[in-house]
Order: C-alpha cells, then structure tokens, then sequence
C-alpha cells in the first residue's frame, strides 16, 4: 500500500494520525471565503465518492449560508439527479458550454431543494464532448473561459464534479480550478493510480494552470470495523499529512440511497453519520480557507 504512494510526492507537514468522525457544527456561523473559491473534485479511480462528496459538501456549505454552485462535468449525470435538478438531452447543459460557447449562465438553475444551491448541469450529450473537444481551439481551457466570463464571484464556492477518467473534462475541470480535493476510498485498491493523478496536476500546473493548488484530501467509505480502512487512513495521513481532512465519512446506506430520491443526504436523512460527517468535513473545508499544497 505504500509502495503505491511513492509517486504521490506533495510537500506537506506531518498531521496527526487519529481517525475520527465529529459531529457537525450546526450551531456555529461558518466562515465565508473573501472570494469565489472554485475547487475540482477529482479521482481517475471511479467508485470513490467523488459525486456524494461533491453534492453533499456543496449541500452543507449551502445549508451554512453560504452561495454554491456545482458544475456537473461528468455525463452520467449523477450530481444533477442528487440536486434534483433536470437534465435530460433536451436540457442545456454543460456540453453546450463547452462545445457550443452557450454562456454558462444560461444553463445554471437553482437546486429545488435547498436555498443557495445552483447546478449547471449535465446530460448524456456531454459523454461525446472527449471526442468533440479534440479538435476545439483552446479545448484544455474553455471551461475555465466560461468561469471567467460568467459572475462567478456571487458565490463563495464552485465546486466541480469529474468523470472517473483523466481525459478532456477532467483537464477542463483541472485547468479551470484554482484547488483540487482527491476523495480517497479507504479500501484497498484505492492508492492505485494516485500517483498518475498527482502527476497530471503536475502538468496542469506547470503549462496550464499554475494556480491548481492540491488543498484537500477526503477519506470517503470508511469502515470502523476492519484494521485495513484504518490502515488506508494512517498511510494516506503519514504521507499527505494537515492536506487530509480529520473528519472521515463512513460508509452510510442513507448516503447511497439519498440520490433515487433526487436528494442529497443533508436533506433526505440530516441526522444520519453520513449527513453529520459530511457537515463536519464541509465545516472543516470552510474553516481551512484556500489552504494549498505546493
């Protein structure tokens, strides 16, 4: 498991290796960025909690006052249907952004469910968008130009949720992004091709984007019980150190069940240890600023 960090190599200062899950702070004013914070969600490895952690962080930020915007880059489209949000073909959405130069205000709705929660949302088209960007002028970029011609400064976050895959939209989403956070499962196989993603923001970094700062690790689907998600956790912690978040999430049957119901956790179970979890990872994201790793 640790030879499988040895290319993960970001400079950090040793954190604590405890492993706790804290009650979120639902009674205390979260602090709100001084300005737009736009931070990528992202994972090659699929199955990782990329998506839920995207919707429920965003859904808890949101809660806490704070004006968030989800930009769904992946085609399935999950984020979407967790906001409730409609994104059938017929739907603009983000492929006509990124394909058809449609203004990103123009397909930006509110989520139904939740005050101060916006979705720009996805649909089936955008699963030919890899293909359709190769031969776009700028095709590594234009998310980013989007960003920049739309007011995204009347939110204090934008959160971006990739595809499982290094391809097109996770460059557009890497390039567009001022911070990275990696969920991380904690699970065996869930090292594996972190050091491919941590050399792909290396070269983002230095020929597109030098502002991608990784900020955030999240260790997602932990499971008290067994000695290896605690030694996922420890490893992670050791090699990564104050970049990992202390709160952890558990694995949570209300967390999966939420998105058939068109909802995030937050609202479908909010006193569930995955809804509570989630607040605390969002009040710890909230609380740390635009921490950076170089």
């Amino acid at each position: 498991m640790r030879e499988a960090l040895k290319d993960a190599k970001v400079s950090h200062e040793t954190a604590p290796t405890g492993t706790t899950v804290m009650p979120g702070r639902r009674d205390r004013e979260w602090p709100r960025p001084g300005r737009c914070r736009v931070i990528t969600i992202a994972n090659q490895k699929g199955g990782v909690g990329k998506t839920t952690s995207s919707v429920n962080l965003a859904a808890s930020l949101a809660m806490h006052g704070a004006q968030v915007l989800v930009v769904d880059l992946d085609p399935q489209g999950n984020a979407s249907t967790a906001l409730g949000v409609d994104h059938h073909a017929e739907v603009p959405s983000i492929y006509d952004v990124l394909i058809e130069d449609m203004p990103l205000a123009d397909i930006v709705v509110a989520a139904p469910d939740i005050p101060n929660l916006f979705c720009a949302p996805a649909t089936l088209n955008l699963a030919g968008a890899e293909i359709e960007l190769v031969s776009k002028v700028a095709r590594e970029s234009r998310l980013q130009r989007a960003l920049d011609a739309y007011d995204k400064d009347k939110y204090d976050y934008v959160l971006i949720d990739c595809p499982p895959s290094l391809g097109l939209l996770t460059v557009n989403a890497l390039v567009g992004g001022e911070e990275l956070l990696i969920p991380i499962q904690c699970e065996y196989y869930a090292l594996e091709g972190l050091g491919q993603l941590i050399r792909t923001v290396d070269l983002v970094r230095a020929h597109l984007n030098p502002h991608l700062n990784v900020s955030t690790i999240l260790l997602t689907m932990y499971d008290a019980r067994t000695r290896l998600a605690a030694q996922v956790a420890d490893d992670v912690r050791s090699h990564f150190g104050d970049v990992v978040l202390k709160t952890v999430i558990p694995r949570s049957v209300r967390v999966s069940e939420a998105p058939s119901y068109g909802q995030s956790v937050m609202t479908y179970d909010p006193g569930s240890s995955g809804a509570l979890a989630y607040s605390e990872a969002a009040s710890e994201v909230a609380h740390r600023g635009a921490g950076a790793v170089q």
